[in-house]
């Protein structure tokens, strides 16, 4: 740009600062072929940066602790500046409270009368409003534009602009415009100059006038007053600016219609006339051979007339050439830096821009190309305007001599590549022009490669739009001989030189520039810039503020550093710097970012769900579609209006003077940073603003009159005020809304670094707003953003409410007003083109011909295009004008008149090529609209109803009211009327609802039923007391008086004046009752009594006929009972009723119901007494119910004395019964023992035994004990009877498998889970089979151990060796091979013989007992193996060769459960002298009894515990307690008391597990008891076998008792019975911790299995007889536990049956 040199040409620099690097270095030396260029902080756009998008870069994320934040330190503190510059007034500062803040819209509504007055609102949140930043700092990246901050002030531009224009036309004459001309010795301002001139009329009216001297005051000399400078001041107007100004007045009509052409249509509005206003209907030609453009410039007709050959135009008026000086060199293109051609004079001060950024950052970024419009953002802000100052760069204050271009292939080398930078894709058809670099379009939306959603371009270029610029002649408008064309040095438009006036025939030595260029179009924009992170652009932000502030800040001595930089201090450097004409400083500014495609700073649904804000009204993206938001009927979203936009700013970074899109409210808030400080004017003066604009630039408005839409242009707030503007200003810091109010300008700047988003949203009163809108950019034919009217047709549609259309039937009835209005215009303009006859012809002539235009309804939703105007650009929604052959549609103001297709106006208005389609007919429109009309005026329409029906008459309808009432109610409208009509309503209700009361039954229900729930309460009398008073006659009266009172009419009243007469009568009639009771009767009382209750009033005489009819009901019912059966209850209350209602003592009926009563109650207590005692005396019972039939009794008594005679007599009559079936001598017709137990247990139930119990009891008794036999025989003495039959099943089970006669001898075998497994997969049938091992006889289970002389296996479980006991290299010998180990018995094993002897007594017993049959089949079992063992049994014939034989049966008989002592002790002989283990030979075996120890009852632990021998020692607390579990009468004998409790005979083998595997040392172990000769066990087999044995040391089986008895020192366990009366027991077996169920760890037997599956029965049934006491304490086990007696004893108390746990446990195991 252009500095005004010093007066005297010497040397003066001017400092031009620029937003290049922060730091202020040189990037020149930076890699070129890096993918990213660096711009700043920021990357330069290379091609191959292009291709990347933004949202695929990633970057360093932004510390958010550096920037400013609300509720953090950095931000700054809230002021109100006291002097602004330019002596601003403060906008008005809102803080809502959090109830206020709730809701936006309303409290918009709350400040939007103080807020229109300043046109902008700051609001500060509540402080517990802080919404997260929810951008993701790392991938967000935006593109930036650059501004020159002296470039958007409208006067500079208008300056800079016009010495540009000034510069190409001296220079394309010849003369070199390289410094201004001074005067007084200082430069002169050529423009104001021309200004000065042109406001005195002219230059002619000047000199005639002689106003130089007066200009010359204007401009500042008005020092001291030289005579020669008017002449000075003529002379340089005439030099420079008076032929430039002739030519403009030549060339600028035909610029201008030439722009207009492009465009389609007149710049309008536009303050000067249009040169292409149509004087004729053909639109298409009306140009004349005299037009102001064919006299201006015969080139601009080719751009006019573009098809077919025309002649040579009319040469172009040629303007003085000016006197050429000398010294000078051209002028800087861009700036007007004038510069000395001497080194010595000037330097070059601000070069290109262009040039700028070529020496700093390599190559400048790609533009749009000059021929393009510029295309800015929807919001009406350009992303890049080619500056009209740009031109080739000074060097060293000299100018290159360019020469003019034209087409020659020598500029091509052989490969195709321009020689001036270019590429060979520059280029078409391999024959191109040579060309500057060529320069593309960036995309549309800033900071983004998308375009936007609803583009809204400044203006929107038609048809005969410029084409791209040098591929024809402007002139003739041919394309052919390219080599003749001479290009502008400007726009590259292009002409022949033949074509020029004068026609030329080698290129100019000087810069050539066509009319259009030298004239000017006023194009402006910012130029696009680098693409940021916000990390990046906020180093480049921060170094840009400190470099450029620290210089200028003064040194503080308080500080002792650079004062710190102030608000103030920037806002009064950022209007010096706009207002500059000699200082450019550029900045750069992230503008109109996309939310939906960078995201938003607000947390949003889609990707923050959980976030409070993402829902919050106050939340950008959720404001616009707020419910009373008017934008929730736009059916799509518009970006920048409904849809956020970003901003993101550095110091001095500049929005300029706009209002928003359709006059909308906007919200702007600050999430963080540096302050903004905004200036606002209110609507109120925005058409002063305007008209202030225009007169301040009018220049920039003649070729640009919608200047104010494009947000490039500044004006400083005091020149505004000047002009009688209003302009106010506030600063808005992070955290802070800013609000801007419809039709209100505003502008403002950045302090430094900061992110804001924006958003607009439209409240209700905003609509007539957006109707002015509208019509404003139909005028400035600029593109709505939406339709106006589709909105309000759709909010009529969706929202039914009155609130809604209260503002919405004024915008449709404009709308439609309007509508109509262009339909009847259109209809006579097409009408009275011709007499036709068509459908839109009311008058019902038929004229000839017909018209052929289509009237179509089409109500379907189409694309915007297809209902906006081509030349307005308005939206159509409701009727259109389409044009079939260009498919183009246009509006009714505009159909017919713009030139859609080739034919005449009145072809298009009547032709059939033409359809006009509307949405709605007349009728339609206008009934939508009377809808919404009609909703809008309910509450009037409700209010007029309440006045006419108040009006009537005093006393309104009650019924009318509540009507009316009712309907308000529904009116969704706030009705002023309506709370004192619900007032006066309520009050009416109030007396109705207290007379209903009186006048209907009603109320005498519900006072009976709030009696019953009153019953009882506190409050009981005082509500009663309230009831009586409601209930008093007086009230009637009262009712009457107060609905006088009111005024108003309802049926009650006069029913209620009935009700008082007719109380009135009753009240006569009851009192003559009353005298003479007798003469009516009962029904006649009752009546009159139900008569006076109905009037819902307390009467007195209603209570006497009330009590009357009662008594003579009672005598009735008295009558009547006398003959029936009555309860004891039923008399007692008939003798209460009696008294309470006072009938006389000498009643008849009252003294025989006491004498019942008396005669009952003696009765019931005789009965209650005989079913008390013990023994029940059954035949005075059946007395007492023989008497009951007689007198009044309770049921429940005589029940339960019914009910035990009943059983008594079933129970006598089943004892009878079963025993004399115990006596049956067929056994089988004997009934089961069990059928006995469960009748003997319901009898308990009895208080007295029925007769013949006693002799049932001792037949049970006698069945028990030989089941109690049963018990000894296994070893079972102390368990309960019912474990027996338990018991015998397990025993069957077990001896099944042992006696199994299929299991037939067999060589050892592996267990399954040690063999291999076999390589044939075809295994054999018989391997299939599971073998079976041990003395159990059942397959592999758990752990095994085998034997190391038989080589058997056997479980561990079975003989009770635990895993950890027993190691892998211990050697095991079976107690089959080695008598001495002993096998662990959980229970005694009985002798074949004696089982065989306990069934035989089953004949004698006098029930069946359950254990028959599984007693027969164990007898059975055992017995068919002894039959087939005998064959095995022969001493005579045995032979070593079978000792694996005899192992194996004796194997299987120590594993049964039945004892086959001969079988036994025959195989242990023989196997002794066959395969010797032990040094003796075993002893012989007649029984074989438990191993197990026996468990102590709690009591004996007790004992021992406290070492006492004597259970009577004990203390009184833990003796046990005695339980008798039947009554016996006293004349029944005691059982004799139980003999102490003896403790079960020790069975474990004290032999030492190392003795069992040690080989025989002769010595062997004494073993703790000597057998006697008394209890040598015998054999019950007679000796079959006579044969003698071969061996001298076998034992004789010829005699029954042959066996040798063992020697005394032979370590056998002793299987004698213990003496039931040993007294002394083993001071060990109680001692402490020992009654562990476990047995000693040293032990072989020791159970280290309890838990491990596939446990045999055994164990479990002797745990269960054996438990403690204290588990045994509901059953007869317990008592036998718990008091000693003999085990010997058949009546023992051990055969309890009530061992529940046991039960349970044993059920569950079977």
């Amino acid at each position: 740009m252009v500095v005004p040199p010093s007066v005297g040409g010497t040397s003066s620099t001017t400092a031009t600062i620029r937003a290049s690097p922060g730091t202020g270095t040189s990037t020149s030396n930076r890699t070129k072929t890096a993918p990213f260029t660096l711009v700043g902080n920021g990357y330069h756009p290379t091609p191959n940066m292009l291709s990347i998008p933004l949202s695929a870069r990633r970057a360093q994320p932004l510390d958010m602790s550096s920037v400013e934040r609300r509720g953090q330190p950095l931000v700054g503190r809230e002021t109100t500046k006291r002097i602004r510059p330019h002596n601003l007034q403060e906008a008005p500062t809102f803080r809502p409270t959090e109830e206020e803040f709730r809701d936006p819209m309303e409290y918009m509504r709350k400040i939007a009368p103080e807020g229109r007055k300043y046109g902008i609102a700051k609001i500060i949140p509540p402080d517990g409003w802080n919404p997260d930043f929810a951008i993701d700092t790392e991938r967000f990246h935006f593109r930036t534009r650059r501004q020159e901050l002296n470039s958007v002030e409208g006067g500079t531009r208008a300056n800079l602009n016009y010495l540009d224009q000034l510069s190409k036309f001296h220079k394309q004459h010849g003369t070199n415009l390289n410094r201004f001309p001074s005067v007084d010795k200082r430069p002169l301002d050529l423009y104001k100059l021309k200004k000065a001139v042109e406001t005195r009329g002219g230059f002619d009216k000047v000199c005639k006038l002689k106003k130089w001297a007066e200009i010359g005051r204007d401009l500042g000399y008005s020092g001291k007053i030289m005579s020669s400078l008017s002449t000075s001041l003529k002379n340089s107007y005439q030099k420079w600016l008076h032929p430039y100004e002739e030519y403009l007045r030549v060339a600028k009509p035909g610029v201008q219609q030439q722009l207009e052409f492009e465009y389609g249509g007149p710049l309008t509005p536009s303050p000067a006339n249009s040169p292409l206003k149509k004087t004729q209907q053909h639109t298409p030609s009306s140009l004349r051979e005299d037009s102001p453009i064919i006299r201006a410039s015969t080139a601009l007709n080719s751009a006019v007339k573009e098809n077919g050959d025309l002649e040579k135009p009319a040469p172009i008026p040629e303007a003085p050439r000016p006197v050429v000086s000398s010294g000078f060199t051209a002028v800087n293109a861009t700036g007007f830096t004038p510069v000395n051609a001497s080194s010595a004079s000037f330097a070059v001060v601000n070069p290109t821009n262009a040039a700028k950024r070529e020496l700093d950052n390599g190559p400048t970024p790609p533009r749009r190309s000059i021929e393009t419009p510029p295309l800015p953002s929807s919001k009406n802000t350009p992303e890049y305007r080619p500056s009209a100052l740009s031109g080739a760069p000074l060097t060293n204050g000299t100018a290159p001599i360019n020469h003019k271009r034209q087409r020659s292939h020598d500029s091509f080398d052989r490969s195709g590549v321009r020689d001036e930078g270019g590429t060979s894709e520059d280029y078409e058809n391999g024959d191109r022009r040579s060309k500057r670099f060529k320069k593309e379009a960036v995309p549309t939306v800033a900071g983004s490669h998308m375009t936007q959603f609803r583009p809204s371009t400044p203006r929107i270029p038609g048809e005969n739009g410029p084409k791209k610029p040098g591929e024809k002649c402007e002139g003739c408008g041919k394309g052919d001989d390219a080599e003749s064309l001479l290009l502008c040095d400007s726009c590259e438009s292009g002409y022949h030189k033949y074509c020029l006036d004068p026609p030329i025939s080698s290129v100019p030595d000087y810069d050539w520039h066509c009319p259009r260029c030298l004239v000017g179009t006023g194009e402006f924009g910012f130029e696009e810039g680098g693409i940021y992170s916000l990390k990046q652009f906020q180093e480049k932000a921060h170094n840009f503020k400190e470099s450029y502030f620290l210089p200028k800040m003064p040194f503080d001595p308080v500080l002792n550093c650079k004062r710190p930089v102030t608000e103030d201090d920037v806002e009064r450097e950022f209007w010096r710097l706009v207002e500059s004409l000699t200082e450019t400083v550029e900045v750069e500014y992230g503008a109109d970012i996309h939310s939906t495609t960078h995201g938003s700073g607000f947390p949003t649904i889609e990707k923050n769900p959980l976030n409070p804000y993402s829902t919050n009204p106050w939340n950008l993206n959720i404001l616009p579609l707020h419910p009373e938001s008017l934008f929730r009927h736009i059916k799509s979203d518009v970006s920048g209006m409904t849809v956020p936009w970003l901003y993101v700013g550095m110091c001095f970074s500049t929005f300029c003077w706009h209002n928003e899109d359709h006059y909308t409210y906007s919200a702007n808030y600050q999430h963080f940073g540096a302050t903004k400080t905004w200036y606002g004017i209110p609507a109120d003066d925005a058409e002063k603003f305007e008209e202030a604009m225009r007169r301040a630039v009018p220049e920039l408005f003649e070729t640009q009159p919608d200047l104010l839409f494009q947000l490039v242009t500044l004006l400083p707030p005091n020149q505004l005020e000047k002009a009688g503007v209003r302009v106010f200003a506030l600063d808005q810091r992070a955290g802070q809304f800013v609000v801007t109010f419809p039709q209100a300008y505003h502008a403002g700047f950045n302090h430094g670094f900061n992110f804001n988003e924006a958003v607009n949203f439209a409240p209700h009163d905003w609509e007539s707003f957006g109707e002015l809108g509208v019509e404003r950019l139909q005028a400035f034919r600029r593109q709505p953003c939406f339709s106006h009217d589709e909105l309000l047709l759709t909010a009529a549609a969706r929202d039914s409410t009155i609130k809604t259309a209260k503002w919405l039937a004024p915008a449709l009835e404009r709308l439609r007003d309007r509508e109509l209005d262009h339909r009847r215009a259109f209809a006579r303009r097409h009408q009275q083109l011709s007499n036709h006859h068509c459908i839109i012809d009311d008058s019902g002539i038929d004229y000839e011909p017909r018209c052929q235009l289509h009237f179509e309804k089409d109500d379907h939703d189409v694309p915007e295009d297809e209902y906006q105007c081509t030349f307005c650009k308005s939206y159509s929604y409701l009727s259109r004008f389409q044009c079939t052959k260009s498919s183009k549609f246009l509006c009714l103001l505009h159909a017919g008149n713009y030139e859609c297709c080739e034919i005449t106006e009145e072809q298009r208005l009547t032709g059939g090529d033409h359809c006009l389609r509307y949405r709605l007919t007349d009728e339609a429109l206008s009934a939508v609209v009377q809808k919404v009309i009609d909703r809008a005026r309910m509450p009037e329409a409700w209010a007029e109803k309440l006045e006419k029906s108040l009006d009537d008459g005093p006393n309104p309808s009650l019924k009318v009211l509540r009507s009316l009432l009712s309907e308000g109610e529904r009116i969704p409208y706030e009705l002023p009327q309506l709370a004192q009509l619900k007032v006066f309503v309520d009050r009416c209700n109030d007396w109705v609802e207290e007379a209903t009361n009186y006048i209907t039954r009603r109320q005498q229900n519900r006072k009976k039923n709030e009696k019953a729930w009153r019953k009882g309460t506190a409050k009981a009398a005082e509500m009663e007391e309230r009831d009586r008073e409601l209930r008093k006659i007086e009230n009637v009266h009262k009712l009457l008086t107060d609905a006088d009172e009111i005024g108003f009419d309802c049926p009650e009243i006069t029913t209620l004046r009935d009700r008082a007469e007719a109380i009135a009568e009753f009240q006569k009639d009851a009192r003559t009752a009353l005298l003479h009771p007798r003469l009516r009767s009962t029904q006649e009382i009752e009546e009159l009594a139900e008569l006076g209750k109905g009037f819902n009033v307390d009467i007195p005489e209603v209570q006497k006929l009330d009590q009357v009819v009662q008594q003579m009901h009672w005598n009735d019912q008295a009558r009547d009972r006398r003959g029936q059966f009555q309860t004891l209850q039923d008399v007692s209350d008939l003798v209460e009723q009696g008294a309470e209602l006072g009938i006389p003592e000498q009643n008849e009926h009252l003294i025989h119901f006491k004498e019942q009563k008396l005669a009952g109650e003696v009765w019931e207590a005789k009965a209650k007494e005989l079913m008390a005692v013990e023994s029940v005396h059954y035949q005075q019972l059946e007395a007492l119910s023989g008497q009951a039939s007689a007198l009044p009794v309770t049921r429940e008594t005589l029940a339960a004395v019914d009910g035990i005679l009943t059983k008594q007599r079933e129970a006598h009559r089943q004892i009878v019964s079963l025993y004399e079936q115990s006596k049956d001598p067929d056994i089988r017709k004997r009934p089961m023992y069990k059928k006995i137990k469960d009748v003997m247990e319901k009898l308990a139930e009895l208080n007295s035994k029925p007769t013949g119990t006693i002799d049932l009891e001792k037949e049970q008794k006698r069945h028990e004990d030989w089941m109690r036999k049963g018990k000894k025989l296994f070893g079972k003495a102390n368990a309960p009877l019912h474990i027996l039959n338990m018991h015998m099943n397990c025993v069957e089970y077990r001896n099944a498998s042992c006696f199994d006669l299929l299991d037939k001898p067999r060589t050892p075998v592996e267990p399954s889970s040690r063999e291999h497994t076999p390589e044939n997969s075809q295994m054999d049938m018989a391997s299939s089979t599971r073998d079976v091992f041990c003395i159990c006889r059942q397959p592999e289970a758990g752990m095994m151990i085998e034997c190391e002389l038989c080589h058997e296996w056997y479980h561990g479980k079975c003989l009770k060796i635990a895993r950890g006991k027993l190691k892998e290299d211990d050697k095991y010998t079976c107690p089959i091979c080695d008598w001495r180990v002993k096998i662990p018995r959980d229970a005694a094993r009985p002798k074949l013989e004696d089982l065989q002897a306990w069934q035989a007594e089953i004949a004698t017993l006098p029930f069946q007992p359950e254990e028959e049959s599984c007693l027969a089949d164990i007898i059975n079992t055992a017995q068919e193996f002894r039959d087939f063992m005998r064959a095995y049994i022969n001493p005579v014939m045995t032979t070593p060769e079978e000792v694996t034989t005899q192992r194996f049966y004796l194997r299987k008989i120590e594993g049964a459960e039945i004892l086959l002592a001969y079988e036994t002790n025959f195989f242990r002989q023989e196997l002794h002298k066959w395969a010797p283990v032990a040094p003796d030979p075993p002893p012989l075996l007649e029984m074989s009894l438990s191993t197990r120890k026996p468990r102590p009852t709690k009591q004996q632990k007790l004992m021992a515990q406290l070492g006492v021998d004597n259970p009577d020692d004990l203390p009184q607390h833990l003796r046990t307690k005695q339980h008798n579990f039947t009554k016996r009468k006293s004349s029944e004998p005691h059982a004799k008391p139980p003999p102490p409790l003896q403790p079960a005979p020790l069975g474990r083998s004290d032999t030492p597990l190392s003795l069992a595997h040690s080989a025989s040392t002769g010595n062997a172990p004494n073993s703790g008891s000597q057998q006697t000769d008394s209890q040598e066990p015998s054999f019950g087999y007679e000796n079959h076998f006579g044969i003698a044995s071969p061996h001298r040391d076998s034992p004789n089986f010829a005699a029954g008792n042959s066996f040798i008895h063992h020697p005394p020192g032979l370590g056998s366990p002793a299987f004698g019975t213990p003496s039931p009366r040993a007294a002394g027991l083993d001071p060990s077996l109680f001692s402490g911790t020992e009654f562990e169920r476990t047995e000693h760890a040293d032990s072989p037997m020791a159970n280290q299995f309890g838990s491990s599956q596939g446990g045999n029965m055994d164990s479990l049934f002797a745990d269960l007889t054996n438990q403690d006491a204290d588990t045994l304490a509901s059953s007869h086990a317990n008592d036998a536990l718990a008091i000693t007696g003999d085990p010997d004893d058949d009546r023992a108390q051990g055969d309890g049956d009530g061992l529940n746990l046991a039960d349970q446990y044993l059920l569950a195991s079977e």
